[in-house]
């Protein structure tokens, strides 16, 4: 038998990712070879994946007379290692901001042991199935385990996926708004880890270079957008070669029970076995929603399937309530607005495709504040020195000392001064503008922005708690941090994309929140920030949903364009008499997939009750 070597470490390694101690396999191996001491154990191992699923030794291969018996102990000691070592999270320690509660590392647990990595996440919208996925995710990448790796989304949801991965797991991916996907497709497919949109991946020309590629994780997101075995989207995820498959979706039947077969048997053939048998033995003659054997089919549902409910995990939210002040600028304001406009138009008629982000940039910025604005023009004109009327627009935005939402912040932050307050800002120059305004005012805040470091960022969340009243706090503020002393926040600016919107509102409104929760919504009239509040609040109601279900929502609209591009389009491509009518019909699109939804969540309801929590 091997000898132990003078400087053995005394851990096991998975690769070069992470640590596993797992004192259960060792004891399970000393019951069975008495002959191998704990010194012994403790050589310096490397495990590679095989195919099995076993880590095996490096450099030790079955064939290998010499190592013997003592091969197969350590291939032992690896299963069994791997198997017991699921019960301690290595993801734990890696995580960023994220709050984690007790059904989702068991939802973890659960996927990990028994589904072995290949299950459908229907948790009720809320309750963080992006989480699960990401420490799923988060846990193969560490045990080395998974290395290539596949995200589809709707459109609408490729940006939020790819800053959650980024920001609270440490997972850089490339998207399908990566200009190389235009450029060199076959490099782009050939990336280890992408999220793109599902309605990219499935045409035709792509679906061909991702059917080349080899995936050991693949996700689906929205996933009841694979209902039906004869679309496109159905037949692509499974067409792909991969090895671990997550299908969440907090839907997952929408009309009839063969949506939950042809979803199902993405995960694990056969399962159903026909989907002619499946009829016969499951589906009540005449009423396709209504299962004829419910204690059977769950049965089976069992092994592919975790749905946690608000009930179990009991989340309780005080309400919130939420005003939107709609504020008259002046004059001047209101000119240089429309000139602002009037000018874009005219670009994006012209088909200025590659300057749509800057144009998008310089539209948002001037909703912003005067100060975003006049910047965001300054780095404009420099590109179009032969036009001076963008030089003469960036000296009258810069002319406006203090716009009307300036002073509609300094009256709420008069009111209640006592009352913290978190005031959310998207553009970087209306930050620095209102914490000089602020100074002027001699209003003490707290300034928390992406700029700054660790340490930085904690010291100024304990100012806020514990010495200041007002918070300035960028978009990425915030995050995973306990808020939930403040209940009170203010949106000087709006993002485009509501799910953002919802995001800063789970900052405070949250687990934890023992108090009624204020949203004060800043918009200028003739904006388009104006318009977008006024189809989210009296169409959809956006600021009286749970946290979640506007990507719920805005999932069921299908669309090949995120929501800010339709909001982009829907500004510039009308002229003043016909923006409205446009944007009301924007909203009522809304208003039908919120319609869907919540038919849809009613459905699933009854289908699977409280039957597939991990409790």
């Amino acid at each position: 038998m091997p000898t132990k070597k003078e400087d053995a470490p005394v851990v096991v390694t998975a690769g070069n990712a992470a640590t596993i101690k797992a004192p259960a396999a060792f004891a399970a191996l000393e019951e069975q070879f008495p002959e191998l001491s704990r010194a012994e154990a403790n050589l310096p191992l490397q495990f590679d994946l095989a195919v099995e699923d076993v880590l095996l030794p490096d450099g030790i291969a079955p064939s290998n007379a010499d190592a013997g018996r003592w091969y197969h102990l350590r291939r032992e000691f690896a299963r069994l290692n791997l198997l017991g070592g699921f019960d301690e999270l290595l993801c734990l320690p890696q995580l960023h901001g994220v709050d984690t509660y007790w059904f989702q590392l068991e939802t973890v647990r659960k996927v990990l042991k028994q589904f072995r990595g290949r299950v459908l996440l229907a948790d009720e919208v809320g309750l963080g199935k992006t989480v699960e996925a990401g420490m799923v995710l988060k846990e193969y990448m560490l045990r080395g385990m998974v290395e290539r790796v596949l995200i589809l989304t709707p459109a609408s949801l490729v940006g939020q996926w790819h800053e959650e991965m980024e920001t609270k797991f440490d997972i850089n991916f490339a998207t399908s708004y990566n200009s190389l996907l235009r450029t060199a497709p076959e490099e782009f497919w050939a990336q280890p880890k992408v999220i793109a949109s599902i309605a990219t991946a499935r045409r035709k020309e792509h679906f061909a270079r991702l059917r080349k590629q080899r995936y050991d994780m693949i996700i689906v997101d929205e996933a009841h957008h694979l209902k039906n075995r004869s679309t496109n989207n159905w037949r692509l995820v499974d067409g792909l070669h991969k090895r671990f498959l997550l299908l969440l979706s907090a839907t997952p039947v929408q009309n009839n029970l063969v949506e939950l077969y042809n979803l199902l048997t993405l995960l694990k053939p056969g399962i159903f076995k026909t989907e002619r048998e499946f009829r016969s033995a499951y589906m009540t003659p005449g009423q396709p929603r209504i299962p004829a054997n419910r204690e059977r089919m769950h049965d089976l549902m069992r092994d592919v399937m975790i749905r946690n409910t608000r009930s179990l995990v009991d989340v309780r939210l005080p309400p919130r309530q939420a005003v939107t002040l709609r504020l008259d600028p002046d004059d001047e304001e209101t000119a240089c607005y429309h000139e602002i406009t009037r000018r874009l138009r005219a670009a994006h008629a012209q088909g200025a495709g590659k300057q749509r982000l800057a144009l998008q940039h310089l539209l948002s910025a001037a909703g912003s504040s005067p100060a975003a604005a006049a910047a965001a023009v300054e780095r404009f004109a420099t590109r179009r020195k032969e036009e001076p009327a963008w030089q003469a627009l960036h000296q009258r935005y810069t002319a406006i000392s203090c716009g009307i939402k300036e002073q509609a912040l300094l009256d709420l932050l008069k009111k209640n001064p006592d009352e913290k307050k978190i005031v959310f800002v998207h553009h970087r120059e209306t930050l620095a503008h209102l914490a000089g305004l602020l100074n002027e005012r001699k209003i003490a805040f707290a300034r928390f922005d992406g700029s700054m470091r660790g340490p930085e960022k904690d010291a100024a969340i304990e100012c806020f708690r514990e010495e200041r009243h007002v918070l300035l706090c960028s978009e990425s503020g915030g995050e995973g941090r306990n808020l939930q002393f403040c209940n009170t926040l203010i949106n000087f600016d709006l993002p485009w994309n509501p799910m953002i919107i919802e995001q800063r509102i789970g900052r405070i409104h949250r687990i934890g929140q023992q108090r009624e929760v204020f949203i004060f919504n800043l918009a200028v009239r003739g904006t388009v920030e104006e318009q977008v509040l006024r189809i989210l609040d009296e169409k959809i109601n956006m600021f009286e949903l749970v946290v979640g279900e506007i990507g719920a929502i805005l999932g069921e609209m299908e669309d090949k364009q995120d929501f800010a591009n339709m909001v982009f389009d829907a500004w510039l491509d009308t002229t003043d008499h016909e923006r409205p009518a446009v944007f009301d019909a924007l909203g009522e699109r809304m208003v039908a997939a919120k319609t869907k939804y919540e038919a849809v969540k009613v459905l699933d309801d009854e289908l699977f009750g409280e039957e597939f929590e991990t409790a």
